[in-house]
């Protein structure tokens, strides 16, 4: 191995010393010919990499799994789950290997993964790897929500194998690195308590505390507290998916990750026109895990969480019920608490106030009925909160433009009772409301042009302007409109 590749990431690899049942220990699968398509340069730096040593031969090797960089532990996480309601006890990375993890320039440990590395033991049948399209929605859409700034999983590098994977048809195969704060979740517990393992379970649960939760180490109850912390999360997380307008479409307990953070990418989409009941995913045939569904799921998600944490959390049944029940049904009350500040935010309300929720949505009512875009109509409020003129663009997003005029008429009432200056109001509305999403069809068209003539330059420019999503950008304004008829996007599809 070269010198320089010695020290080119320093692992440091907590996860690894957890007792051998936790995971496989295996080396991912060679592939013929890796060729680099990305790496994130920023992000590299932040983790304390050097990006020229990642783009290099011998970076790219380690990135498709060639090679082994020094330091590095491979390995395939078991964990179980619920996927759309009916659990199966052992799920587990079947196309992923932990390769390590490292701690950054910030000093937070960081997990760093390889998708689509090849089979492993929780594979089922599966051959593990990775199409380019999926591994470049994932790129697309994962930096998007960082530039939001919802907490999520971030993408380090890009490679194709130059080889095939076939599923409708032959498809190039790619493999992402992926960085999370870590890879545990709800179904790493499950995959525990299902077996009966509670040494598992609160070793599990002693390594979440210490990783992400040090808070609850000194609290009466730690498990509790750990149990009340993610729930705070989980529950700040999906207000924001929802006030965005995001769609996770696969939200799994084994999708759902224990630090807080968006996790698993896969048939994910914006919505372009607003509706309470949206579904694109091409796997959610009974619409489960719709928009309007995803603060539900969380909820029951979590409570599958609770259950695991069941015989460790009090010394009677009793009392463990009685915790667990109390921290679940805190979720309603801190979804709606975050939920309803990012929506005030959103229409300018510094100062809430009584009947404010109702004005928003009110207002997404008028938008359903008049099948408005949710990204674009949030984004012109910011300028009609200025210049009551502006009002033209808002009310031209609405087939019945009286739907907006009738709410348009409390929203100002409303501003009015407030007071304050307008052009600092439509500062913090632009701040709360993008001008530019991952529209779905502008990532198929990226992921089209890749995969059919190999042109990354669609792909390359929507990152870098979802790179800067709250700013104005005139020259790529196309990127900010909505599709036309013949380009909505019906289904977006999981890809594994």
């Amino acid at each position: 191995m070269p010198a320089d590749s010695r020290a080119a990431i320093r692992f440091d690899n907590s996860y690894a010393r957890l007792p051998g049942r936790f995971s496989v220990r295996l080396a991912p699968t060679k592939v013929r010919s890796p060729r680099l398509v990305r790496i994130n340069g920023p992000l590299a730096r932040e983790l304390g990499i050097d990006p020229d040593w990642l783009a290099s031969r011998d970076g790219v090797e380690v990135l498709a799994g060639n090679r082994i960089a020094e330091g590095s532990e491979p390995l395939a996480q078991a964990y179980a789950g619920h996927q759309f309601g009916g659990f199966t006890p052992q799920l587990g990375d079947g196309r992923a290997l932990l390769l390590g993890e490292v701690v950054g320039c910030d000093g937070v440990r960081r997990d760093i993964q390889l998708k689509g590395s090849g089979p492993t033991p929780f594979s089922r049948r599966g051959d593990g790897r990775a199409a380019l399209g999926p591994v470049l929605r994932e790129y697309i859409v994962s930096e998007a929500m960082a530039a939001f700034g919802i907490p999520t999983t971030r993408a380090l590098a890009a490679v194709m194998t130059g080889e095939p994977v076939f599923r409708e048809t032959a498809l190039p195969g790619a493999v992402l690195t992926r960085v999370a704060a870590s890879h545990v979740r709800v179904g790493t517990f499950q995959y525990f308590a299902v077996r009966r393992d509670i040494d598992g379970v609160r070793t599990l649960a002693d390594y979440v505390i210490d990783r992400h939760y040090p808070e609850a180490r000194g609290a009466q109850n730690p498990y509790a507290a750990l149990l009340e912390a993610v729930v705070a999360r989980q529950a700040a997380l999906v207000a924001q998916w929802m006030l965005i307008g995001f769609i996770h479409g696969v939200m799994n307990t084994d999708n759902c990750a224990i630090s807080g953070e968006t996790i698993d990418y896969g048939p994910c989409a914006f919505m372009d026109t607003f509706h309470f009941g949206m579904v694109l995913s091409s796997i959610d045939h009974q619409g489960r895990y719709a928009y309007g569904n995803q603060p539900h799921i969380a909820q029951w998600n979590l409570a599958r969480f609770a259950e695991t944490l069941l015989p460790i959390l009090a010394e009677t049944p009793e009392k463990s019920m009685e915790l667990a029940q109390a921290a679940i049904g805190a979720f309603g009350e801190r979804y709606l608490g975050a939920y309803t500040a990012g929506l005030c935010r959103k229409l300018g309300l510094s100062r809430p106030q009584d009947g404010d929720l109702e004005l928003g949505q009110a207002l997404l009512e008028a938008m359903m009925a008049g099948e408005a875009d949710f990204t674009l109509t949030f984004r012109h409020l910011a300028d009609a909160v200025a210049d009551p003129a502006a009002d033209s663009t808002v009310r031209a997003l609405f087939k019945e433009p009286a739907l907006y005029d009738t709410w348009a008429t409390s929203w100002r009432a409303r501003l009015a009772r407030e007071g304050g200056d307008p052009l600092a109001r439509r500062e913090a509305m632009r701040r709360a409301s993008p001008r530019f999403i991952p529209r779905n069809h502008r990532v198929e068209e990226a992921i089209a042009a890749a995969i059919t003539r190999e042109d990354f330059s669609v792909f390359e420019r929507l990152l870098a302007v979802l790179a800067r999503p709250f700013d104005d950008q005139p020259e790529n304004d196309d990127l900010a409109a909505p599709p036309r008829p013949e380009e909505v996007v019906q289904q977006t599809f999981c890809g594994t």
